[in-house]
Parts: structure tokens; sequence; C-alpha cells
């Protein structure tokens, strides 16, 4: 099985930043995309970044210009840097990535991380 493990979560006041990590273990053939999604109290779970091997990224248009998605392919870890954190990015993050097994061809799965709380205090 593969396992993604989260850290980096934690508060901060409103402005400061947090460096999110995730890593990914198991008996993996190979990673495709990889990302953060985020989940507030009473909100829909909501996409914020994805970032495909090669390195192109897409960002929700709420945290553009502050955040950013990075990954190091060798170590099976994707990354989010959040700067000038906001009230609003208050939530649980959850990373994501798209695994192609060694015990199976073909088809790839998706497979989350237990999420880490980040909070944002005005």
């Amino acid at each position: 099985q593969v396992q993604l493990v989260e850290s980096g979560g934690g508060l901060v006041q409103a402005g400061g930043s947090l460096r999110l990590s995730c890593a990914a273990t198991g008996s993996i053939r190979s990673i495709n995309l990889m990302g953060w999604d985020r989940q507030a109290p009473g909100k829909q779970r909501e996409l914020v970044a994805r970032i495909t091997r090669d390195g192109s990224t897409n960002l929700a248009d709420s945290v553009k210009g502050r955040f950013t998605i990075s990954r190091d392919n060798s170590k099976n870890t994707v990354f989010l840097q959040m700067n000038s954190l906001k009230p609003e990015d208050t939530a649980v993050y959850y990373c994501n990535a798209d695994v192609a097994l060694y015990s199976s061809s073909g088809s790839l799965i998706r497979y989350w991380g237990q999420g880490t709380q980040v909070t944002v205090s005005s």
C-alpha cells in the first residue's frame, strides 16, 4: 500500500507563512500529478494546487500570488509554500498523489494524506 504523510501545519497570524510537506512511500512505480486540497468546517473540499511530474502548476484563483507548489521527484515529495496567509485560508489541508503501483499496470490510483490543520488568526 501507499501512504502519504503530511507535516508543517500549525497556527499563524494573518500575514504569516507556513510550508507544508507531503511524502509518498510504498511500492511506487511512478507518480503523475501531486497536489493539495483543503476543507474548512461546513464547506466543500476544494482544490488548492496541483503540479505535474515535469513541473507544470495549477493554482486556485484565491491563492495565486501567495502560494507556491513544488515537488522533489527523487523523494516523492510535494510542498506547498503559503505566504501572506489570511483567516479564510483556515482549513484542513490534504495532499494527494496519482500513483502507478508495481502490483498493477496501466491505471493510476489517487491516494490522500491524513490532513494537516492550518489555522490563521486575525
